[in-house]
């Protein structure tokens, strides 16, 4: 049986300790519910604190994580998400900013 292969890995340790860490799989069958070949877990917060999330998963589809609040995500190929998933990180990183002021 065909396995899952990585088509994209990237992580980073921030200075101030946070983590980002981006998975893309090609995977040889869609994850249900989605209908594309991708399984995917980008994070973004520190050890034992999730700021950003997003992930598909068996069963629950496409989906992000803002702190935790849990919204669909549409999912529209890897450079998007990717796009995505930054913007959703400087955005978080600058509601922090506001409410340390």
């Amino acid at each position: 049986m065909p396995q899952a292969t990585l088509i994209f890995e990237d992580r980073d340790v921030l200075a101030d300790g946070s983590i980002i860490q981006m998975r893309i799989w090609h995977v040889p069958e869609p994850v249900p519910p989605s209908e594309y070949r991708f399984k995917y877990s980008l994070f973004f917060g520190y050890l034992g604190e999730r700021i950003v999330l997003f992930d598909n998963e068996r069963g629950k589809g496409d989906h992000k994580h803002i702190r935790e609040v849990e919204t669909s995500y549409e999912f529209l190929g890897p450079e998007r998400l990717i796009a995505d998933f930054i913007a959703a990180i400087e955005t978080a990183i600058e509601a922090a900013k506001k409410d340390n002021a």
